[in-house]
């Protein structure tokens, strides 16, 4: 039976298909309910994508509580031998930010279905409505700060020559046209490049495969540290997730993303100038 090792951060359907009896394997769907009930991979636990996330105003896409965190993974059976594949219906924003979270337990051993389930049913394999049952089990884990940037740190990095803020929003968040919380714009100085531009459409939502060339052109280039962010860091788990799996070395996710620099009182806001 085939394994996981040697296989990139982001998997095809065959591949994936060709494992489903691996050892250790937990297969996580973040996908909508009615998707999971209509049918899903074989195996595949379904994550309701709010459990990923705080929850709360201003600033739900910060981090669950630990107590949170570990019912979740409990259920899913987690231990240090785990291999996860995680997938969802959207093109990996929920995706992505479980993967955040795996980073943030300290969890290195996952890979994404890249265009998730509608690359899978696309590819002609089959899909079971037969619910895995949950593992109960009880797990402690250590929640480590490196994948997250806070405000706090982000306003301490504005200016720097070696930073890249990639915002996930959409132009007229970004432009302050579409105000999402007290104060529209975006954070000084960051690029703009919004999550669903860097899927491929004609590709069952996979990822651009020219992704490298668009943010090098950018200016979001691996030799910078890269800290993305949204509204909530739903979208930005797409592009947490591209920037991991072209290997760059420094990756944050601002998890209190737009939901919290927007309606804090002392976080600097950019508009384009007026002509």
């Amino acid at each position: 039976m085939p394994d996981f090792s040697g296989l990139p951060l982001v998997i095809e359907p065959r591949e994936l298909h060709a494992r489903l009896d691996a050892p250790n394997l937990i297969v996580v769907g973040l996908t909508s309910v009615e998707c999971y009930k209509a049918g899903h991979i074989a195996g595949a636990h379904f994550v309701d994508p709010k459990r990923t996330q705080l929850g709360q105003t201003p600033a739900p896409g910060l981090l669950p509580t630990q107590a949170a965190l570990e019912a979740l993974f409990g259920e899913l059976g987690h231990n240090p031998n785990a291999v996860y594949v995680v997938y969802d219906d959207e093109g990996g924003g929920w995706a992505g930010r479980f993967i955040w979270l795996l980073d943030v337990i300290g969890h290195r051993a996952y890979h994404y279905l890249d265009g998730g389930i509608c690359a899978w049913t696309g590819e002609g394999y089959d899909v079971t409505q037969d619910v895995p049952p949950a593992a109960r089990g009880r797990v402690v884990l250590t929640l480590h700060d490196e994948p997250t940037a806070t405000r706090e740190y982000l306003q301490s990095r504005l200016g720097a020559a070696d930073l890249a803020i990639w915002d996930a929003r959409s132009a007229a968040e970004y432009r302050g046209e579409k105000v999402l919380a007290a104060k529209g714009g975006h954070v000084p100085g960051a690029t703009n490049f919004e999550w669903t531009a860097g899927m491929d459409k004609n590709r069952n939502l996979r990822i651009r495969t020219d992704m490298a060339q668009v943010l090098k052109d950018l200016g979001i280039t691996p030799d910078k540290e890269v800290i993305t962010h949204c509204q909530t860091h739903h979208r930005s788990g797409f592009t947490y997730l591209v920037a991991k799996a072209l290997g760059y070395p420094r990756v944050k996710g601002y998890a209190g993303s737009w939901g919290e620099w927007g309606n804090h009182p002392d976080t600097p806001v950019e508009l384009p100038e007026k002509h």
